[in-house]
């Protein structure tokens, strides 16, 4: 990864809709070269509008995006050309041949015919053998494909994947991950959008949070992982407890609802989680128990909890 400028530089970008809707609020965001950058939040956070405006589809109301050193307003082409995308949407142009709608895409950016490149890329993806299909013909899965085929086509430095692997299935998740992680290998930055944290922990380096139209943490993924790997454990008594006796304390446990209800906060991802002695201290001190629930924070919570955290 380089330590050197930004391949990807948002200043204060700001971007308000028709009824004052502020879709993104002052966001500020370097993505360095060569880096694999998950932008994580709900739907409606402003990740789609976010991407949008770098790539130039949408226009912004405030701030400022360089490209490689390029603003993406003042010198558009040479910052669009540095750019594959890969919208949500699946294809229109569905009587098309794999082969065709890739090489056309090269040529919108002005770039001169490579039967090669296109091979290459049609390969990688393992498309060459659909490469005569019409696209009409090809699975939700495979057209998902074609798109990435599109936004290399005219070999970008840098690939936007907005929601990659939504409505696809398991198998072929894991297919789009080791595609992008030799994407990267090969020299590509890549910036994915996802409300999947699996997704994002397979694939990020960093990760950034965006909820409510604005950042609000970038951290290396190993850190925020750790944050996101928390669960809580809730034991129902026998009987109710006045207080949580002594022996107990290191657990750091909290009523629930009520006197008869213990939740034990504990992270999935610790080498030990603490429930089998907290199972059996609660033995020794003679608290009986009739029900255990886990539960893990929804991404909404931890969203929340990240916002507060923040104020």
């Amino acid at each position: 990864m380089s330590n050197g400028d930004p391949v990807i530089r948002i200043e204060n970008l700001c971007k308000i809709y028709a009824g004052d809707f502020e879709a993104l609020k002052d966001v500020s965001l370097d993505i360095m070269e060569g880096e694999i950058f998950a932008l994580l939040g709900p739907n409606g956070a402003g990740k789609s509008t976010l991407i949008n405006i770098v790539c130039g589809i949408v226009n912004k109301t405030s701030g400022r995006v360089l490209v490689n050193g390029y603003d993406n307003v003042e010198d558009f082409r040479q910052a669009r050309t540095q750019i594959g995308l890969v919208p949500q949407e699946l294809l229109t142009e569905t009587f098309e041949s794999v082969s065709s709608t890739t090489a056309f895409s090269r040529g919108l950016f002005g770039k001169s015919p490579d039967a090669d490149h296109i091979e290459k890329v049609l390969r990688s993806l393992h498309l060459w053998d659909k490469r005569d299909n019409v696209i009409l013909t090809l699975s939700g899965g495979m057209k998902r494909r074609v798109l990435i085929a599109k936004a290399l086509a005219h070999e970008p430095k840098i690939l936007f994947l907005d929601e990659p692997t939504a409505g696809v299935d398991v198998e072929l998740r894991q297919d789009m991950w080791e595609i992008v992680r030799e994407l990267r290998a090969s020299g590509v930055t890549v910036i994915l959008t996802t409300h999947y944290i699996e997704e994002a922990e397979q694939m990020a380096d960093r990760i950034g949070v965006i909820n409510h139209g604005e950042i609000i943490l970038v951290e290396e993924k190993a850190k925020l992982m750790r944050e996101l790997g928390k669960k809580q454990l809730f034991l129902e008594l026998d009987d109710a407890l006045e207080a949580i006796p002594e022996t107990l304390l290191s657990y750091h446990l909290q009523f629930g609802a009520s006197h008869s209800e213990l939740i034990y906060d504990y992270d999935t991802r610790a080498e030990h989680t603490g429930i089998t002695s907290l199972l059996g201290d609660l033995s020794l001190a003679g608290i009986r128990f009739h029900d255990v629930k886990t539960r893990q924070s929804s991404l909404e919570e931890i969203f929340v909890g990240l916002v507060k955290r923040q104020e």
